[in-house]
């Protein structure tokens, strides 16, 4: 993992927060605390499909690949 990127997008994050909350604009993510984990969660189901390297081709196993 890259911490120059993670601090980097942590920063743009915080900024764009700061920018929408001063312009009033609603946040696209969800404010509260379940909300977050809810993509947290998300998140580490991904990773951990991925590392098990588990999965499958949905597109071709309905016939549907070009």
């Amino acid at each position: 993992m890259n911490l120059t990127l993670t601090l980097l997008a942590l920063l743009t994050g915080f900024l764009t927060g700061a920018l929408f909350t001063f312009l009033g604009i609603p946040l696209p993510a969800p404010p509260e605390l379940p909300g977050l984990v809810g993509i947290v969660g998300v998140y580490l189901g991904y990773k951990a499909v991925e590392y098990l390297d588990a999965g499958i081709d949905l597109l071709a196993a309905l016939g549907l690949a070009g």
